[in-house]
């Protein structure tokens, strides 16, 4: 039994609302919680698709024998929950938040909307996080912070690079003014991407060499957790795959630092983590993580420059996986819990 924020839960029934079912990100979170020995799917929320059968609208899980009998339903049938997970795309949980603090006893946001505390950056990239004022902690399962009600999870690209760059700059190993060149499939723009698949398709392309949204969120990330401020380069690209991200993150050691020294500040930083591994052979790579909620993450040190690639399956470990280690955690379970810790090949 695992006490949080002073109320007491039995693990074998904590009850969850998927809130945005029928995107990419709260499909992939219904089908790892069916699965789940300590949840039980309460409420899975679609305005689109309300009164519709579940498995009529996620074709994916329409073969698990518990998926019988759930139907998507409008938020506002929110019964009370244990904890809601926020799977709309970004904008629109802000103005839903008094209805899911009424009801949830726990928030945790996937989308974008509370990740930035710079008033500026949050008003030009989630304008629409000012309808609701209380605050979100930035959670990183492996960073845990102080907790709290209302979570927010990492953005994929986002948790991604905070994984190659966290052990050189907690270790002052490195000048801070990394680059990162982020790559990812295309399910990362969610359900309603206006990219058509011909377009995509056999291509490989630069998406925001500049500007894009994770960067200010991957330099506050790293500001608060290792006490460095990053000028950080941050650019994204746009590959031909439905899952998966690797980032390849660039740096400069600083004078008198060894391979010796990165390699130790990696396996120093993750040995305790169930799923940010430190390859030993080869580099990381997506047929390694994707399927399963592992990060995988690998220095190459050649002279002063550090070469750390990482890469992780986007609808996982970058979201719904990220999420149900965050429950794990708010609910005393073991962090690894209901989660697949190996990829699908081929």
């Amino acid at each position: 039994m695992a006490e949080t924020n002073g109320s007491t839960v039995t693990p074998g029934r904590v009850r969850v609302a998927v809130v945005g079912a029928s995107g990419y990100t709260g499909a992939e979170l219904v089908r790892l919680l069916l699965d789940h020995p300590h949840a039980e799917p309460a409420f899975l929320s679609s305005e689109r698709s309300a009164g519709k059968p579940v498995d009529r609208v996620l074709p994916a899980v329409r073969n698990h024998p518990a998926v019988a009998g759930l139907t998507l339903r409008p938020l506002d049938e929110l019964p009370e929950v244990d904890v809601a997970f926020g799977c709309l795309p970004g904008g629109e949980l802000p103005g839903r938040m008094p209805l899911l603090a009424e009801r949830a006893k726990h928030v945790v946001n996937l989308a974008g909307d509370f990740r930035l505390t710079d008033p500026d950056a949050a008003a030009r990239h989630y304008p629409a996080s000012a309808a609701w004022t209380e605050p979100f902690a930035y959670h990183v399962p492996e960073f845990p912070t102080a907790g709290g009600r209302f979570l927010n999870l990492p953005g994929c690209m986002a948790v991604t690079s905070i994984y190659a760059l966290y052990p050189l700059l907690a270790g002052g190993l490195i000048e801070p003014d990394p680059v990162v060149d982020a790559k990812t499939g295309s399910s990362g723009s969610g359900r309603t991407s206006s990219e058509h698949p011909a377009d995509r398709f056999g291509n490989f392309r630069a998406h925001k060499p500049h500007g894009h949204r994770h960067g200010p969120e991957v330099a506050q990330a790293l500001r608060d957790l290792t006490g460095v401020d990053v000028d950080l380069q941050f650019s994204t690209h746009s590959l031909d795959v439905a899952r998966g991200i690797l980032v390849t993150a660039y740096s400069r050691l600083r004078p008198g630092v060894t391979e010796v020294d990165v390699k130790r500040a990696y396996v120093k930083a993750y040995r305790n983590t169930p799923f940010v591994r430190v390859t030993k052979h080869g580099l990381p790579a997506l047929k390694t993580v994707v399927g399963s909620n592992v990060a995988e993450v690998a220095p190459q040190v050649h002279g002063d420059r550090c070469v750390t690639v990482a890469a992780l399956d986007n609808l996982i470990k970058g979201a719904a996986g990220q999420a149900v280690q965050a429950m794990n955690q708010l609910f005393g379970l073991p962090e690894h819990t209901g989660l697949p810790f190996t990829a699908v090949a081929p």
